[in-house]
């Protein structure tokens, strides 16, 4: 298959509680933030120390009402860029409270509808701070 010419999409997760002494929010061209519109997986014992690379993490934000639909829209907006005459880099900031959990999730949904919409791998993903420790709350 041929390689797409879109320009490459850079998602960076990160956790709004981390964004002090040096530590900011990322530049880019969207930002998400899913502090207060989606259930936070932080508040479930079972849930709080494990991160996004764990499934159970995955599907509980994944099974969040809006969540579907954010990653949609998300990947529409990105397209969008994509289809200017451009070809710079587009960047994506998806940010919740600590980073661990909504945040580096939605980052991944959005990499897969645009790698799966476009047959193309230029997507990157960094997960800036998922090992950061758990945010007392």
């Amino acid at each position: 298959m041929a390689e797409s010419t879109a320009p490459p999409v850079r998602i960076t997760s990160f956790g709004y509680g981390h964004c002090r002494g040096g530590l900011r929010i990322p530049r880019a061209h969207l930002v998400l933030d899913l502090r207060t519109h989606f259930r936070d997986p932080h508040v479930a014992p079972e849930l709080r120390h494990m991160t996004a690379r764990d499934q159970e993490v995955r599907d509980a934000v994944l099974s969040t009402p809006g969540i579907s639909e954010l990653v949609e829209a998300t990947a529409a907006a990105v397209r969008a860029y994509q289809a200017g005459p451009t070809t710079e880099l587009v960047t994506v900031a998806v940010g919740c409270t600590g980073g661990r959990h909504r945040a580096p999730t939605v980052a991944l949904a959005v990499a897969r509808a645009l790698r799966l919409a476009h047959d193309w791998q230029a997507v990157t993903v960094i997960d800036r701070d998922i090992e950061r420790s758990v945010i007392a709350r």
